[in-house]
């Protein structure tokens, strides 16, 4: 415990620093979006299941472990409106200085009608974000690990460029009946240059999280828990014009939640659940739910099934593929592709 203490206060000191700059909205939220299939069935952008997934090492680089030596993974998700998002991973490991992970994300918007003041058409341009990320980590002992990461991101919104940097650091237990935990700081950084001179920097869209995941050791059943945003308490964005509550049908007034309701809403807006069930050797089913993503795009009169997932992973020869798709709103529901592969294996006669 005391190799890992004095990076819990480190990540609680720059936590207080980068919440206290990022008020209102934030910048390159394509950085909070799941990279994978397998993480986004299971609810969330994060995950503490350690086995030799690259994408759970980027989201959470104190798992990444020498089990990752030489795999790839990639990623792609169908979002709206022609918009795309993929992602490039690749491990290698060292017996003396630890693993490392690297990772290139590009998500690509499309194209969008260009307009002038009046509303006449006057062709169209390109939008894009990119980020590079060199992960590390490495285990301390049977029960520790930690690890870091460094991100370098470019924006291009038609002529309007932007540069930032930021960093992850992470730390993960492991308790003798199975159980992993882990905390991990994101996006800690700035944003080192502005869309055009003069303009404010964004705060980047920093997050403190807790995950945790424990396999049955009966049944195969792997659940996985995640408390987001432990800086930040209130996740409620109120609108007037849609409140999250709805409206009083005699007053009109907007529904506020109020004493123990209120506290249990804030609450679970911080919880995500998710759980993997295992079919054999080469399947694998995944659901998640994920409570502040249904109350933020619910309709009232139409729930369905907004803040649900769900996805599977299947062997095929030596490649991993995961599928999943993930309910935002009734508009529709993203796509998400994972083909993974041990270049190892390829190797092996």
């Amino acid at each position: 415990m005391k190799r890992i203490l004095p990076l819990i206060i480190l990540v609680l000191i720059i936590s207080q620093s980068s919440y206290s700059q990022s008020g209102g909205t934030t910048g390159y939220q394509f950085l909070e979006q799941p990279i994978s299939a397998r993480i986004a069935a299971l609810g969330s952008n994060v995950a503490s299941i350690d086995d030799n997934d690259v994408n759970i090492g980027f989201v959470n680089p104190s798992l990444i472990n020498p089990g990752m030596d030489n795999s790839m993974a990639l990623n792609y998700i169908n979002f709206f409106t022609g918009t795309n998002y993929s992602s490039l991973q690749y491990g290698k490991s060292f017996e003396k200085v630890g693993s490392f992970l690297g990772t290139l994300q590009y998500m690509d918007y499309g194209k969008i009608d260009y307009a002038d003041e009046n509303g006449n058409l006057a062709g169209t341009f390109g939008a894009y974000d990119m980020a590079f990320t060199v992960g590390w980590g490495r285990q301390l002992d049977s029960s520790f690990s930690i690890g870091a990461a460094a991100k370098v991101i470019y924006s291009s919104y038609e002529s309007y460029n932007s540069f930032g940097m930021a960093v992850d650091v992470a730390g993960t237990y492991r308790t003798k009946s199975g159980m992993t935990m882990s905390l991990v700081a994101r996006n800690m950084g700035l944003q080192m240059s502005t869309y055009y001179p003069g303009g404010s920097r964004d705060p980047l869209p920093f997050s403190l999280q807790y995950a945790l995941s424990h396999r049955l050791e009966h049944v195969p059943i792997r659940f996985s828990f995640v408390y987001d945003h432990i800086e930040k308490w209130n996740l409620t964005v109120d609108d007037p014009l849609n409140p999250s509550n709805g409206f009083d049908p005699i007053t009109g007034e907007p529904i506020y939640k109020e004493g123990l309701s209120k506290f249990g809403d804030q609450l679970l807006r911080h919880i995500t659940l998710g759980a993997e069930l295992y079919i054999g050797k080469n399947l694998i089913l995944r659901g998640g739910y994920n409570y502040q993503r249904r109350q933020e795009m619910k309709i009232e009169d139409r729930m369905a099934m907004v803040g649900f997932s769900w996805g599977f992973g299947v062997r095929i020869y030596k490649f991993r593929i995961n599928y999943s798709r993930v309910t935002y709103s009734l508009a529709g529901s993203p796509n998400y592709l994972t083909i993974a592969f041990d270049l190892n294996s390829f190797m092996k006669k």
